[in-house]
């Protein structure tokens, strides 16, 4: 998909070549709008409420803070990469990891755009069916499937324009001022509850065990995390990398502590209720509802998009429209027939690979590194990093053994960064 009329012809491949100046038209409010609208989500404020009951009130916004901190801070620091070399993620991974050995985590990172784009089709659907039957329709056995082949569709329609209008005329202009006001709406409906049921008491509520504050880190910081393949795929189109580091930090930490602690404060309020029944429950919830709803498409819009430069930059003979149009649909049809509840191993699985792949990325080129420059020269495999990323991933996996207490993601994380840097050529 083109993102202007001056985008590169269709036989380039878009994903290895870094964004023309005159492309470049994204400042920091853009990206801010951005990443606050892709880190609300239904799916942000599920995995909140999961934090509960096994961590105390306070440990949990301890935990949803700190994560949201040094999550989103990740995610501007590729953010400013990808703006800074004017590369998508594929062209990072190209020119840390060799144009041979990148097709592998370009793969892994198609497949994990494709269950994530998957999964917000599903989170839709049953929204909707839910919103429907709480109007007193869509009662019927089809509605599922219908609303599934409809959210899809909408996606197929939105990646086949712009890009760069699309964050900037409809997500900054339009679904953001929505959202908020539904968030707003919901904080004050869900506070008002707390009140009535005692806030002093909802606040030093004890946790039941099960969980400790460093693996609810790990699993707050999951979700920022999942976005750290797709960031560099829009931040390529700013103007600065200072402004898309500011503006994706601050955009996306806000969302992420907003959705997670509205998730809590749901669990807290009413504990036996599925999510959206108790988010339907709370006075005028159904507009707000709908409203997220709206809004949920971007991401799945955004899953999609990244999807199609990574399967781009793989196979440049279709262009990006070709494959947006493509992971679109396999998006859909996967929707309608796969089970994709099970959110929490899937996120942390997904921690497991790319924590350490990114922290390479960082420990390479992070500090004024020219990456066009090590793409231009990149040879089939680069073994140390290959080796570090392996490495961490194992870290990854082998720490809970060792202790449960500690958390996987900042330790592989801090670890991976630091071998990467001190290994990186000099000179």
């Amino acid at each position: 998909m083109s993102s202007s009329p001056a985008a590169p012809a269709a036989s380039a491949n878009e994903a290895l070549a870094p964004v023309s100046t005159d492309r470049r038209v994204f400042q920091w409010h853009d990206h801010a709008s951005l990443w606050f609208s892709l880190g609300v989500g239904l799916l942000v404020m599920q995995v909140g409420s999961y934090l509960m009951p096994a961590l105390g009130t306070k440990e949990a916004l301890i935990a949803i803070v700190a994560g949201s901190i040094v999550g989103a801070g990740l995610l501007g620091w590729v953010a400013k990469l990808g703006c800074d070399s004017g590369l998508a993620s594929a062209g990072l991974m190209h020119a840390v990891y060799g144009r041979t050995f990148a097709s592998l985590p370009i793969i892994l990172n198609i497949v994990q755009l494709v269950g994530w784009g998957t999964f917000e089709l599903v989170v839709m659907r049953d929204a909707s069916v839910a919103i429907g039957q709480q109007s007193g329709v869509m009662t019927g056995a089809h509605w599922p499937v219908l609303a599934t082949l409809l959210w899809g569709a909408v996606v197929m329609l939105l990646i086949s324009g712009s890009m760069v209008q699309l964050v900037r005329k409809v997500i900054a202009r339009v679904a953001l001022p929505l959202v908020v006001l539904s968030l707003l709406w919901l904080s004050w409906q869900f506070l008002s509850l707390a009140q009535a049921q005692g806030l002093e008491a909802l606040w030093t509520r004890k946790g039941e065990g099960g969980m400790g504050v460093f693996p609810a880190l790990d699993l707050v910081i999951a979700m920022p995390i999942s976005w750290l393949p797709l960031v560099a795929d829009y931040a390529r189109h700013g103007k600065s990398g200072g402004s898309a580091l500011r503006g994706t930090w601050l955009g996306y930490a806000l969302a992420n502590m907003w959705c997670y602690s509205l998730g809590v404060l749901v669990a807290l309020t009413l504990p036996s209720k599925d999510l959206v029944q108790a988010l339907l429950l709370a006075q005028g919830g159904l507009i707000a509802l709908s409203l997220i709803l709206i809004d949920e498409v971007d991401n799945a819009y955004g899953d999609t998009y990244s999807g199609a430069v990574s399967a781009h930059s793989l196979a440049p003979r279709w262009t990006i429209r070709k494959w947006g149009l493509a992971v679109a649909a396999v998006c859909t049809a996967l929707a309608l027939v796969l089970p994709m509840h099970s959110l929490e191993p899937f996120l942390l699985m997904l921690s497991s690979v790319f924590v350490p792949l990114f922290a390479v990325i960082l420990g390479r080129l992070a500090f004024g590194t020219n990456a066009p420059a090590l793409l231009a020269q990149a040879r089939k495999v680069n073994p140390v990093p290959v080796a570090i990323w392996l490495a961490g991933i194992a870290l990854y996996h082998l720490l809970p053994m060792v202790s449960t207490a500690l958390g996987a993601a900042l330790p592989t994380l801090a670890v991976c960064f630091a071998l990467a840097f001190a290994t990186r050529p000099r000179g």
